[in-house]
């Protein structure tokens, strides 16, 4: 009897594991099923751009006769002549309505001169056509005619999501067509610096170059991201657009081939500890005013440089972020209450937005910066976005990645002071004199100011 009663014991606590391992297993989710529905709607994108016609190198001027005759004649053929190739990229998207609507990352087609796209089970690739693109949230909504019948996802609630839920994507990695991986939410509300709307789905499913553009599932089939961007070095680190912000710019793509967003007319900068302490304020929360922008509708309305806007329609701002976005989010025309802080008073106003036409950069979004694409990669302003005030030439706020100011040197922070030895006070004189001289003779000289140093950078123009 007392040696059958540890028997009785080990058997009873080797049933309990087991009951618990298949209970473990039942809730494990079935993503099978799910990646077989999903899949078919599913597509890969190839994009083709054609290469930028280059200017003949003149042959160097050397004497005929010499022993280098027969070298420089190969040197000119070989960085003249040769065939210019097609420049190729990969990515995914997925079918959104049964009549070929697809949408997928602005970065997948921006630029490029041909779209195609290969379904899950076709053999051949239909050329789509670009409905609209929204660079500020990455997205683009194209077309392919391949009838009314095609398979489709539907758009989720992301806001349902919890950290922790599981997930699983499916694109085109490396040219890999159809992979599919899973993970869970890892975190939400991810502000990576990618734009003025960042609010990123974290994910640790596996997604690499080539899934941009691609769905993030539910366990429903339901569309809760798009997956759009990545950490190089980090492993398991990936973040989706959710998709109640792809609803919004969706509807707007569909019916105007563009994004219309409200804006106020103001620059803001984030609130810290030392600012509220200086405003004798007992909270860091909402948006510091630095400049009102002659004629918009907040100096209408009386905002001015100092003011901290703590509310939007009764709901609280968190932060310079927060307000962006959710004055963003609403129309041109469509007016807005505001509550904010000035010298400790609680006010509020009301205003009626006005459509946002330039391009903002990080949180302060100054409103009166240069297109980047304008000058150079460069995104300018002739006022400090910290405190309003003039520069005393054009302030750099930001330098794109492989532009010509960037493989100049130019960077963040810099004060452009002349270019071409004329003197520049608006973004506006600076693009004139890039695209008539800079064009004409290929190059711009620019005088920069650079911790208090004057410094010349020559920018190729193509």
């Amino acid at each position: 009897m007392h040696r059958t009663k540890p028997v009785r014991i080990a058997l009873l606590c080797s049933l309990m594991l087991l009951f618990a391992a298949g209970q473990a297993l039942a809730e494990m989710p079935k993503l099978a099923d799910l990646a077989e529905k999903a899949g078919p709607a599913v597509v890969n994108i190839f994009t083709e751009t054609a290469p930028k016609q280059t200017q003949r190198q003149p042959r160097m001027q050397i004497p005929r006769g010499t022993p280098f005759d027969d070298f420089f004649d190969q040197f000119d053929q070989f960085f003249n002549q040769q065939p210019q190739r097609r420049q190729r990229s990969l990515g995914s998207g997925f079918l959104i309505s049964a009549d070929g609507y697809i949408l997928t990352n602005n970065h997948v087609v921006e630029k490029a001169d041909k779209v195609n796209v290969k379904l899950q089970k076709g053999e051949k690739t239909i050329q789509a056509k670009v409905i609209g693109a929204d660079p500020d949230t990455d997205l683009a909504l194209i077309k392919i005619d391949n009838g009314n019948d095609l398979p489709f996802l539907k758009l989720g609630d992301s806001g349902k999501m919890r950290v922790g839920d599981w997930v699983m994507a499916i694109g085109n990695p490396f040219g890999l067509s159809h992979t599919v991986t899973a993970g869970i939410v890892s975190a939400k509300g991810r502000v990576i610096g990618a734009g003025p709307y960042d609010d990123f789905i974290q994910t640790d499913a596996s997604i690499n170059p080539g899934n941009s553009g691609g769905p993030l599932l539910n366990l429903d089939g339901e569309v809760i991201g798009i997956n759009a961007a990545i950490i190089a070095s980090g492993q398991g680190i990936g973040f989706a657009i959710p998709s109640n912000i792809a609803k919004e710019v969706v509807a707007q793509l569909k019916s105007k081939g563009k994004v219309q967003r409200g804006m106020i007319g103001v620059t803001i900068q984030p609130m810290d500890e030392n600012t509220a302490k200086a405003l004798g304020l007992s909270s860091d929360k909402g948006a510091l005013v630095s400049q009102v922008n002659p004629g918009s509708p907040a100096e209408k309305a009386g905002l001015a440089s100092g003011d901290v806007i703590t509310e939007v329609n009764g709901q609280p701002v968190t932060d310079a972020h927060d307000l962006t976005t959710r004055i963003g989010a609403m129309a041109p025309g469509s007016s807005v209450n505001l509550t904010y802080l000035r010298k400790g008073q609680s006010k509020s106003v009301k205003v009626t937005l006005v459509e946002r036409d330039t391009k903002q950069l990080g949180q302060s979004g100054d409103e009166n910066a240069s297109p980047a694409g304008d000058t150079l990669g460069m995104s300018l302003s002739p006022t400090d976005p910290r405190n309003g005030k003039p520069v005393g030439g054009l302030l750099v706020l930001g330098v794109e990645a492989g532009s010509p100011a960037a493989e100049a040197g130019m960077r963040k922070g810099d004060v452009i002071l002349e270019i071409n030895q004329r003197p520049v006070t608006s973004p506006q004189e600076a693009a004139a004199i890039i695209a008539k001289e800079g064009k004409a003779n290929g190059a711009v000289l620019v005088l920069i100011k650079r911790q208090g140093q004057h410094v010349f950078r020559p920018i190729p123009v193509q």
